[in-house]
């Protein structure tokens, strides 16, 4: 099984280039999803999360804006969330690639939005980056509802450059020539695995 690990700064268009993969039959991981489950429906993270911030919990499940406020610009409490949410992310993407090693799959990919951050790309065989110029980046999160320039640009600070993190790609994928264009490059990656398919450092 060959594992890869997709990343990508915010605005970059990471999740619209997981579902290309998903179109070419290849399972994906959603980090993002895996988290919201578990504000959700994990009553061990629910009640740890409680316990650290008493606000964020309303009606048994996690309120993501309230946690966010009482994160946001606090180093010492962001580190105390990532270390009750990261361990459990990290326990349901390995059930789920158990699962997938049962059904025989040969390629799957983890759709992980901080894989660098979390040094999540020792668990992956390939890493994906994807890209776009920085003035397209930022009018993509711009034109989300709700964002402000200010938000952006807390949240641009707060990640890897994005020139870091192509530096340590195995593939790039670019998205600012459109949807067609990030889809031949999808095939084109995937064509290369098939035709160069090694023993993968992760297959147990």
């Amino acid at each position: 099984m060959i594992i890869l690990g997709l990343t990508g700064s915010i605005g970059m268009g990471k999740s619209t280039t997981a579902g290309l993969f998903a179109r070419q039959g290849i399972p994906v991981f959603d980090a993002d999803r895996a988290v919201r489950q578990l504000y959700q429906n994990d009553t061990a993270v629910i009640r740890a999360i409680g316990a650290r911030f008493p606000k964020a919990v309303r009606a048994g499940k996690i309120d993501r804006k309230a946690l966010i406020e009482a994160v946001h610009g606090e180093p010492q409490a962001l580190a105390d969330l990532e270390r009750i949410v990261h361990p459990a992310v990290a326990a349901a993407r390995q059930c789920w690639l158990d699962a997938a090693r049962a059904r025989g799959e040969r390629i799957v990919l983890f759709d992980i939005p901080l894989l660098f951050e979390t040094g999540a790309q020792s668990q992956v065989d390939k890493v994906i980056v994807v890209s776009a110029p920085a003035q397209m980046q930022k009018e993509r999160v711009l034109a989300r509802p709700g964002m402000t320039e200010a938000h952006f640009e807390r949240l641009h600070a707060a990640q890897m450059p994005d020139q870091e993190k192509r530096r340590r790609a195995d593939f790039v994928i670019d998205t600012s020539k459109g949807l067609a264009h990030a889809a031949r490059q999808v095939q084109s990656i995937l064509q290369q695995l098939e035709e160069n398919r090694s023993p993968s450092r992760t297959q147990s």
